[in-house]
Formats: structure tokens, C-alpha cells, sequence
């Protein structure tokens, strides 16, 4: 059977670099679980560091390239969704064992990992107007518990925001009624490792990457998709960083109050991101926590020996 690594953690935590050392020693490929790196021209907001996907070879004075899917493979202002992610995923892992290459799958995006390593069914449910009327009388409490029912066949339940919550029913509905529909990860061997890095190490890391960011033309960027004809609302839903540069550029905010209100919501969405991972963890994810503090060396010995103990 063939194997899937996957490395996972809260945002600045170190994953890209550590899945490219990783890749360098058992001549793997990336796949990156990013729900926002798909987009082109989206660089600094989405953090794509792609010069972390070049790995330096000290004795032989040399640089490895490693390869990378998934990243740069739409344009701005188009709807990607985990059925997509999923769509796209297959492709590329079954392009990678092809060619006798370790597929590395590595990011943050809970639900994309989640619908790998757990096998959700999902389905490209087209909008039915009827049907989220037919939801209006309902609370969010309600909602929720009828998508909780449908947990053994879809195992994600995104009750963010009552937008979310009712797209998530009516791809369920949907799924229910087209199975042939639907996609789903192949069977494979999981190996899944979590970086694991104390709270405040992570806030500080958030904090200065944040500075680094802005300094570096992160509202020059979203300026730019605006001039493109890149919607405002849409803008805002392609996460944080988005969403609060966006809102200053339209006068809604003050560069001081960008500034706090970002970082808040970053250390907040870091939070999240754990808490995602240990739900996984709690549905029966075996995940193998590593000290993020080991220098990235140390870290990547950590997964390659196991992989090679395993015969991968």
C-alpha cells in the first residue's frame, strides 16, 4: 500500500520548511493543504515562502529543488473549495507514486488534512436557492444538529458562520442524493506529525513574521488585486490578513488598528487551528507530536528514520 507523510501545526510554526528537509532525504514531493496558497499573485498575505521549497546541501555546496503542487493553480476571485482541494489532491499524489516519489502533504488548513487522512466523501453540490430557503426558519441550533447527524458520512461540521453552516447541509443533501458525485482519497499508509511549539514562542513567531509582512508590501499586494477587479467581499473571505488590509484600504480603519486587530485574530486563528487538530486526534488521528524547538535537522532525522524503519 502506498504511504502519505503529513506535517501539520499552527500557523508560523515551521512547517514548510521542515516538509522540504524531510522531502530532500527520502526524494519526496510536496503537496500543500493551503486553502488560500492556490491563488496567484496572493504571495505575501498567504505566506508562500517558496524560497523554503530550495534546500541547501552543505557538502556538496549545492541546492535542492523540491517540487511542490497545489500552490499557483488558480487566479484571484475564484471559489475554491475542499471538494476541489480533494479533486486536486488525488491528481497530484497519484502523479507523484507514479513516479516512485514520497508524497509529503503539509499545511494548516485542518479540514483539507481531515478529509484526506479520514476519508471524507465530498461532493461538488451546485447552490439550490429552494433549499437554503427552506432553511431560514431554522436557528443555528437546529441546523447544527441536523449536520451533526450527518457526521458518519461527511465528518466535518463547519458551524463558523450561519453562511458556512448552511453551504455544509447542502452539500451534504446533495451527496446523499448523488453519490456518484462524490470524491474521496484513495487508501493509503498515514504517517502524520504535528509540530508542537510552546503558546507564547508561537505568538512571539506570529508577531514578527506579521511585521515582516507589512514591511515587506503585504497592503501593496491586496491594492494591487483591487486594482484587477479582485471584489472587496470577496477579498475578505480569503482569510485574515485579507480581510484586515482590505478593510483599511477602504478607509474602515486606521493602520494602527490593522495592525492590533491582525495580530489578534492570527494568535486566535492559531488557537483554532490546535483545537482542529486535537478534534482530529479525538476522532481517532494518530498524530506523532514533535518538539518544534529541535533545530530543523534534528526534526526531519526524527520523520525520515521512521519512514526508512518502515520501508518507505
Amino acid at each position: 500500500m502506498n504511504s502519505l507523510i503529513t506535517i501539520l501545526g499552527p500557523t508560523a510554526t515551521g512547517k514548510t520548511a521542515l516538509a522540504a528537509e524531510v522531502a530532500c532525504r527520502l526524494g519526496g514531493e510536496i503537496i500543500s493543504a493551503d486553502s488560500r496558497q492556490v491563488f496567484r499573485g496572493m504571495d505575501i498575505g498567504t505566506g508562500k515562502d517558496l524560497d523554503e521549497y530550495s534546500v541547501a546541501q552543505p557538502l556538496s555546496h549545492s541546492v535542492t529543488h523540491i517540487p511542490y503542487h497545489l500552490i499557483d493553480i488558480c487566479e484571484p476571485g475564484e471559489e475554491y473549495s475542499a471538494y476541489r482541494f480533494l479533486r486536486d489532491f488525488n491528481e497530484a499524489y497519484a502523479d507523484i507514486v507514479a513516479r516512485g516519489r514520497q508524497p509529503i502533504l503539509c499545511g494548516g488548513t485542518g479540514l483539507y488534512i481531515d478529509a484526506v487522512v479520514r476519508g471524507y466523501r465530498l461532493a461538488d453540490a451546485p447552490v439550490d436557492e429552494v433549499y437554503r430557503r427552506s432553511l431560514e426558519a431554522f436557528s443555528d441550533e437546529e441546523l447544527t444538529e441536523r449536520l451533526a447527524s450527518y457526521i458518519k458520512l461527511h465528518n466535518h461540521t463547519d458551524t463558523e458562520t450561519r453562511e458556512r453552516l448552511v453551504r455544509a447541509l447542502e452539500i451534504q443533501e446533495f451527496a446523499l442524493a448523488h453519490p456518484e458525485a462524490c470524491t474521496q482519497a484513495p487508501e493509503m499508509e498515514h504517517r502524520i506529525y504535528g509540530l508542537l511549539l510552546p503558546r507564547q514562542v508561537v505568538i512571539d513567531r506570529i508577531e514578527a513574521r506579521l511585521r515582516r509582512r507589512m514591511e515587506e508590501g503585504m497592503t501593496d499586494e491586496v491594492q494591487r488585486l483591487l486594482d484587477e477587479g479582485v471584489p472587496p467581499e470577496r477579498l475578505k473571505r480569503y482569510g485574515l490578513e485579507y480581510r484586515h488590509v482590505t478593510r483599511y484600504l477602504l478607509g474602515e480603519c486606521t493602520k494602527e488598528e490593522l495592525f492590533r486587530d491582525l495580530f489578534t485574530d492570527i494568535r486566535r486563528f492559531a488557537k483554532r487551528q490546535m483545537t482542529w487538530f486535537r478534534r482530529m486526534e479525538r476522532n481517532g488521528v494518530a498524530i506523532h507530536w514533535i518538539d518544534g524547538m529541535l533545530p530543523v535537522d534534528e526534526k526531519a532525522d526524527i520523520i525520515a528514520l521512521e519512514a526508512r524503519r518502515r520501508g518507505r
